[in-house]
């Protein structure tokens, strides 16, 4: 199914020198890029989303734009190469395929509201208390970033972490989240903007009558 893709199970420099920086621990290092995302009210931002798995023969590549209000409000809107929607709000996530002209609703458990990705970009992760951290290296083309790598204190579906920071304002540039069946997927962000007034219809999932509707949310019931 389509929207399994993306729910939870992928649900979000040894020395640490940079450039005339002081040093950071990687402890402090989570700790400022927790600060900078709690910091913010909202948040727009282009990004680049890759798929590895050994079921596919290659990796799927998309991109679009991520659109993010707080206290619980996240858009992932796909341009490429597919238009699809994914909306997460009040505990219930939609994801939209025109092409196919079908909508997947979903109520969200206690856990998939934990989802990595979303704890991480609305700085309520709680990083040093979820996860284990250690200073990482990995292939990018930033100079001076931060990395680091993240190994949840709890077992679960997800092995560890990798983070990219820029340690000029602490947010994230690159997540890539690795999962105990060896499936990768890595978010590239770019073209922040904080803090933007963001329209209350972006948060609203407008759908054609014949859509076809799949969901799993729970009977409403008659008082």
């Amino acid at each position: 199914m389509k929207p399994s893709r993306f729910l939870p199970g992928f649900f979000l420099v040894p020395c640490l020198l940079f450039c005339g920086l002081p040093a950071t621990t990687p402890q402090e290092a989570a700790r400022n890029i927790e600060r900078a995302f709690a910091s913010l009210r909202s948040l727009q931002a282009d990004f680049e989303q890759s798929y590895y798995s050994a079921s596919l023969a290659t990796p799927l590549l998309e991109k679009g734009k991520l659109f993010l209000q707080k206290p619980d409000m996240m858009r992932w809107e796909y341009s490429g190469p597919e238009r699809n929607v994914y909306l997460y709000k009040g505990g219930v996530s939609l994801a939209y395929f025109p092409e196919d002209n079908q909508l997947f609703r979903h109520a969200l458990s206690p856990e998939e509201k934990d989802w990595a990705v979303f704890s991480l970009l609305t700085g309520r992760a709680g990083i040093i208390e979820t996860y284990a951290i250690e200073a990482a290296e990995f292939p990018t083309d930033k100079k001076g970033s931060v990395q680091l790598k993240l190994i949840p204190l709890e077992e679960g579906e997800l092995s560890y972490i990798l983070i990219e920071a820029d340690p000029r304002t602490w947010l994230l540039e690159k997540a890539i989240f690795l999962d105990w069946a060896g499936n990768k997927q890595e978010f590239r962000f770019r073209g922040f903007k904080l803090n933007p007034r963001l329209d209350a219809r972006l948060f609203e999932l407008e759908v054609p009558p014949d859509c076809e509707v799949i969901d799993d949310l729970p009977p409403v019931k008659n008082n």
